[in-house]
This record gives structure tokens, C-alpha cells and sequence, in this order.
């Protein structure tokens, strides 16, 4: 009995990781949540850019602050489309791949065949945290790729980024703010996706995971809305998300960014330790 227990601790042990996260992948991809919700984040740079094109070039000093900057400034459409996607359909697109990943599984029984697999429960949490972490990146740049070609057909402009500050950013270092931002909002977005994931492992309900993910966003975004309760706004996710368009000044300001991707990195810590602790702990 001792020998077949230690084969098959050795059998976990030596599991193709690549290959389990290679399974993940496809089954994430292939979901149809998935790719609707991809499909979304596509069109939201595309709206804005009809809605601009539509609308005309705004007088000076009228306009919805940055969404007239995009106005003949097309490099400024990825980064606005980026900000208004972080607000809520990003950050419902990564804690639905975290909800399906640990508590829709648990619903369907198929978690309880993976745990007795021989996986093993730490690889078992980055296969899943990479598939979370596959639909962050895609969506973000999806968001951001899209935004760069309407921009540049619908909206069109000079080849060059146009600042907020007034200064003119050349082709490579526009390139370079979008693809600064854009790893930003990933970083945001993984902290996201770490707190939902760690969510998911209390619960068999992938939409308990959202509800909690969604509301917890609206919650903080209200407590940071409140002067009187300022002191919290280094504790909360959402008080960095406007940090983004930082990016569009010039000289470039890195403190927003910083504070905000350092707080994300907390959350991502203890999110994914309640994960691993969970999932450790979680009966077959």
C-alpha cells in the first residue's frame, strides 16, 4: 500500500505542467463567454472613434475632457479606450475567467476530477491562474491594438501623439506611452483576477464571484468618492485606476503609475496566497 502511495505522489509530482497549461488555454479560448466578452472590448474603441468622427473636431476648450482629445489625435484612442474599459467590462472579463476557472468547475464536479488527478494542487493553481492571466493580456490587447488602427482610419492624425501638455511625442515614443499603459492595465487587471480567483475558491457559484468582484469595484469607487474618508484611498484598488492617462503628459509623471501598479501587486499577493492556502486545503 505504501508503494502505490508513493507512486503515485511520485506520478503528481512529475506531471507535464506545459502540457496542462496548454489544455487550460484551449478550454478557455474555445468557451463562448469568452470570446463575446472579447468580441465587446473590441468595440469600444471603434464606438468611440465613430462617435468622434460623427461629432466633428471640438471647439478649443469644449469637449468631454480626454475622449475631445482624440479628436485628429488618434495615438490618445487607445489609451481612452483602455480607461473606459478598465471602469467595467476589463475588469468583468478577467473575474469571469476567474469565477468559470475554480468555482464553475466546482459546480459542474469537473474540479473534483482534477483533484484527484495526478496534477497536484499547486500546479493546479497556475494552470488556472494562466489561463486568467492569457484573457487579461488578450483583452487588453485587443483594446489597445484595435484602438491604434481606428485611430489612425477613422480619426487619423499627424503620425505623432499630441500631449495633454501641449508637446509633440514622435511615432516611437507614442508607441512606446500605448504600450506602457497597456502594461499598466494588465497589472491592474491581474489584481483583479488574483482577488476573484481567490473568491472562487469559497464558492461553487461562478456568479457569487462576480457579483462580489463588481460590487467590491462599485463599493471602493464610492468610498473614494467620499472626502471625509480619504486616509482609505491607499487601500483601495479602483483609487489608481485613472493613473493611465498619465501617459498623455509630457514630462511624463510615473508617480500615479507606481503607487497604483505597487498596490495591484499587493492585491495579486494576497489573493493568490488565500488561493494556494484554499486549494491546499480543499477536499476531493
Amino acid at each position: 500500500m505504501t508503494a502505490v502511495l508513493s507512486e503515485r505522489s511520485r506520478t503528481r509530482a512529475t506531471a507535464p505542467l506545459g502540457r496542462l497549461v496548454a489544455a487550460e488555454l484551449r478550454w478557455v479560448l474555445r468557451r463562448p463567454r469568452t470570446l463575446v466578452v472579447l468580441g465587446l472590448l473590441a468595440l469600444i474603441p471603434v464606438a468611440v472613434a465613430i462617435g468622434i468622427a460623427l461629432a466633428g473636431s471640438p471647439s478649443s476648450g469644449r469637449g468631454p475632457g480626454l475622449v475631445a482629445q482624440v479628436a485628429g489625435n488618434g495615438f490618445v484612442l487607445p489609451v481612452v479606450a483602455l480607461g473606459l474599459a478598465l471602469t467595467l467590462l476589463l475588469p468583468l472579463a478577467v473575474a469571469s475567467s476567474a469565477a468559470d476557472a475554480i468555482a464553475g468547475e466546482a459546480s459542474t464536479g469537473t474540479l473534483r476530477g482534477l483533484l484527484l488527478a495526478p496534477v497536484g494542487r499547486m500546479r493546479l493553481v497556475v494552470m488556472k491562474s494562466a489561463g486568467v492571466i492569457t484573457v487579461a493580456v488578450l483583452a487588453v490587447v485587443i483594446v489597445a491594438v484595435v484602438g491604434m488602427v481606428a485611430g489612425a482610419v477613422v480619426v487619423g492624425g499627424p503620425g505623432s501623439l499630441i500631449t495633454l501638455s501641449g508637446t509633440t511625442l514622435g511615432f516611437g515614443e507614442a508607441l512606446g506611452r500605448i504600450a506602457l499603459v497597456a502594461a499598466w492595465t494588465i497589472g491592474q487587471l491581474l489584481a483583479v483576477g488574483a482577488v476573484a480567483l481567490a473568491i472562487s475558491t469559497f464558492t461553487e457559484h461562478p456568479l457569487v464571484v462576480l457579483a462580489s468582484v463588481l460590487g467590491g469595484m462599485i463599493v471602493f469607487g464610492v468610498l473614494g468618492a467620499i472626502p471625509s474618508l480619504s486616509w482609505l484611498q491607499p487601500l483601495l484598488l479602483t483609487s489608481g485606476f485613472t493613473a493611465g492617462t498619465d501617459v498623455l503628459r509630457d514630462p511624463l509623471p510615473l508617480d500615479g503609475i507606481a503607487s497604483s501598479s505597487l498596490r495591484a501587486l499587493v492585491y495579486v499577493v494576497v489573493g493568490m496566497t488565500i488561493t494556494v492556502v484554499r486549494m491546499r486545503r480543499r477536499d476531493a
